[in-house]
């Protein structure tokens, strides 16, 4: 009995130790069940704008070439919502343009986001908007779960195209609101049938599309081969950095639905949301481009010409607040693509450049400058008066006729001119050239700031950064000032008793004539005036009036005084009470009207007066005497002193004065 007793208790621990190997064992898989899965992060396409996804923070893998400018970003550091989430990785510095993993954190919205240049990508300034966000290294923090699947505002993401699982935003049920779904319209004119399933292939290069043919060439212009492969990569390298070299770039990722006949709603609806930037404030420039497109150019160039307008209207960040810029094309003869108030976006811009066709003929240049010379900078085409004035010429080669003398009369109006000139002339192709040297003939300045030599229209988009730089240096923008709009000029006025009530005033409106020609503000020409008799009176001074009609009407106030005619002391006063208060980077010049010999000396104070920089120009009517005019004017004194046999003939002296002070102003070396 008792051995049965024990036989039982080994069977009961027996299946007691079996029982418990099993449990263990069967607690071992069920951990490994229950294992947690590997983290997927999701992948967006590059134009995917984080206001589009609506979870708050997230972790995403960014393909390649997202450093395209047709990528928008708005900010500096820290982004509006309505920017590419992958383009501002790339300009931040948290990727580069081969792509990779993001964290992305979704802030407050802000006002004033500023544009930078930075990372090979050009981000715009906005005023405001409603949500902002940060991009960090794709490194997930412990204890925080992202989202595998993102949530979207709309169920027709980018990110759908590219394979990626998204759900749609499920707006929480709140009281007295109603969601407004996005819904798909279709646009007349198109079948919907088989919308669902279109699929769209890139078209591949036909043997006779890849084949190089010369460029059409005018009598006397050389002839030289394009290969088409370098066309192609350039195009490539501007839209898509990560297209294969044997693919032309007319695939447009997003475009499925649109070319389907349909188009989101919200798209159709909130156009007037979308941010449009007020432009770059630090690059305030009236800017007109003249493209070439002679025949000589050839279709594969006009293309590469325009991208890089339309790389260069993308870097400006164009605005009302900042660049504003137009097109001339030239040939034969030149024509006005769109003036400066025509577009005042860059995207807008870009559109607009993109539509623009070749008008071929010659190359004239001299002619192109000319007629922006007189029509492209007013104020009917946009033209902003306070802006500089800025033309950039375009070149393939050299110029089939000269630019000279229509850049000089360009300068002399206060146009800025750049010359860019693509594959010059080699050695033996110089004798070919009309006019030598005319880059340095045509530029503002010639010391290598204002002209650009390009050895190949296939590195022509390297200058685009350089180019932006220049024109918005406007610090440096010598020829925005003019004999017209950077001096201070003072009137020294005889008021003595051989003048005459009725004289006096024929000599006021001789002071008015002369100042209409001038630009007259607080930051252009000032005008300030003095009248003499034996004693001196400040009449205005030169901070005193900054408008042309208050100068105008200033100048019809000053009454009649009367007496002798001291007109050395007078010259020692509007030293000491006009000039000494005139600014450094001004053009002091005094402008002196008398009728008679002076009771004091007037070679000392004259002297003076040239000695500190005052170009004095000396005007003596009737009984003025001709060897004080000499004495009292800037030499060489037959361009500074005039004479007049009386007061009624005094109008007929303002152009030269006007034609003189100018060529005295432009004679002044341009270096």
């Amino acid at each position: 009995m008792g051995i049965v007793v024990l036989t039982m208790k080994a069977s009961v621990m027996e299946m007691f130790l079996v029982l418990l190997v099993t449990g263990i064992h069967s607690n071992k898989e069920m951990t490994k069940k229950i294992k947690r899965p590997k983290f997927n992060v999701p992948q967006i396409n590059c134009d995917v704008k984080a206001g589009k996804i609506i979870n708050p923070e997230f972790v995403v893998k960014c393909p390649a070439g997202c450093q395209d400018p047709k990528y928008h970003v708005y900010g500096t550091d820290v982004y509006s919502s309505y920017s590419s989430v992958c383009a501002a990785a790339v300009h931040s510095g948290v990727l580069d343009n081969s792509g990779g993993k993001i964290l992305v954190r979704k802030v407050a919205g802000q006002s004033g986001y500023r544009g930078s240049y930075s990372n090979g990508v050009q981000s715009l300034s906005l005023p405001r908007w409603r949500e902002s966000f940060i991009v960090s290294e794709g490194k997930p923090q412990k204890g925080v779960t992202y989202p595998s699947a993102l949530t979207y505002s709309s169920p027709k993401s980018p990110a759908a195209k590219a394979g990626e699982t998204t759900k749609a935003y499920q707006k929480p049920s709140v009281p007295a609101t109603t969601a407004q779904p996005v819904t798909l319209m279709q646009v007349p004119g198109t079948t919907p049938e088989g919308a669902a399933h279109v699929t769209l292939s890139r078209p591949s290069l036909s043997a006779a599309s890849i084949t190089s043919s010369p460029r059409p060439q005018p009598v006397g212009h050389r002839s030289r081969e394009l290969d088409l492969w370098a066309t192609i990569a350039y195009t490539s390298s501007q839209n898509s950095p990560h297209a294969s070299p044997g693919e032309m770039d007319l695939w447009k990722p997003g475009s499925v639905l649109l070319d389907a006949g349909f188009v989101p709603k919200e798209e159709l609806s909130t156009q007037s949301l979308e941010p449009v930037s007020q432009g770059d404030p630090n690059c305030k420039v009236d800017l007109s481009f003249l493209i070439d497109g002679s025949t000589s150019v050839g279709k594969r160039r006009f293309r590469i010409q325009k991208q890089f307008l339309a790389d260069i209207a993308q870097a400006l960040d164009i605005g009302p607040a900042g660049p504003l810029m137009g097109v001339v094309q030239y040939g034969d003869n030149p024509a006005t693509q769109f003036n400066l108030k025509t577009h005042m976006n860059s995207r807008d811009l870009k559109t607009a450049i993109e539509k623009i066709t070749q008008r071929g003929g010659l190359s004239n240049v001299g002619r192109a400058i000319s007629s922006v010379t007189k029509n492209f900078f007013s104020k009917a085409n946009g033209n902003r008066g306070g802006a500089p004035n800025v033309a950039v010429v375009m070149v393939d080669g050299w110029p089939t006729d000269k630019v000279e003398e229509a850049s000089r009369l360009a300068r002399e109006s206060g146009i800025n001119i750049f010359f860019i000139t693509i594959e010059g002339a080699t050695e033996t192709e110089k004798q070919y050239v009309i006019e030598p040297n005319f880059a340095n003939k045509a530029v503002c300045r010639t010391n290598g700031f204002y002209s650009l030599s390009v050895q190949s229209w296939f590195s022509l988009h390297k200058s685009v950064q350089p180019l932006v730089k220049r024109v918005c240096d406007t610090e440096r923008l010598a020829c925005s000032k003019t004999c017209f709009n950077s001096a201070d000029i003072g009137f020294v006025i005889d008021g003595s008793s051989s003048v005459g009530t009725s004289n006096f005033r024929t000599v006021l409106q001789f002071v008015a004539n002369l100042s209409k020609e001038f630009e007259i503000s607080d930051t252009d020409t000032r005008v300030g005036a003095v009248q003499y008799t034996y004693e001196q009176r400040l009449e205005f001074g030169f901070e005193e009036y900054s408008t042309k009609p208050d100068i105008l009407n200033a100048i019809k106030r000053v009454g009649y005084w009367s007496g002798g005619t001291s007109t050395g002391a007078a010259i020692n006063y509007a030293l000491e009470q006009l000039f000494k208060k005139s600014k450094p980077n001004k053009r002091k010049l005094m402008i002196l009207i008398t009728d008679g010999r002076s009771y004091d000396d007037v070679r000392i104070p004259a002297m003076a007066a040239h000695h500190k920089g005052v170009i004095t120009y000396a005007i003596g009517v009737a009984w003025a005497a001709q060897d004080e005019l000499e004495v009292i004017a800037t030499h060489p004194a037959k361009d500074h002193a005039f004479f007049v046999d009386e007061f009624d003939n005094l109008y007929r002296s303002v152009p030269k004065v006007i034609q003189n002070i100018c060529t005295e102003f432009n004679s002044q070396p341009r270096n």
